[in-house]
């Protein structure tokens, strides 16, 4: 299974981006999809989970109304729709799937992207 995270790139504070994590490989429907981030010499952190059916989705607090987790379905790409971004949000964004749950903590996750960097500019 390999997930591949896109949509990266460099945008003014104020302005948007969408990321996209598609998964290849052997027949899988996880039971959740993330998205994490990691800035320069901090931690990597939970930015937002969405489960299979998208029943349930988790954000963290410091994106709360600014940002969406959505899929079509089941099968299709994961999406982070992110708005009002802010310098803040400068990091590599990964994208992760659990077999199992869905979660905050990363340790949950089985299945993780490359990362793809945004960069918001003030």
């Amino acid at each position: 299974v390999q997930l591949q995270a896109s949509g990266g790139g460099l945008v003014q504070a104020g302005g948007s981006l969408r990321l996209s994590c598609a998964v290849s490989g052997r027949t899988f429907i996880s039971a959740a999809m993330a998205w994490f981030r990691q800035a320069p010499g901090k931690e990597r952190e939970f930015v937002a989970a969405i489960t299979w059916n998208s029943g349930i989705t988790y954000y963290a607090n410091s994106v709360k109304g600014r940002f969406t987790i959505l899929r079509d379905n089941v099968k299709s790409p994961v999406y982070l729709q992110m708005n009002s971004l802010k310098p803040e949000d400068t990091a590599n964004y990964y994208c992760a799937a659990s077999r199992t749950l869905i979660s905050k903590d990363q340790n949950s996750y089985d299945f993780w992207g490359q990362g793809t960097q945004v960069t918001v500019s003030s």
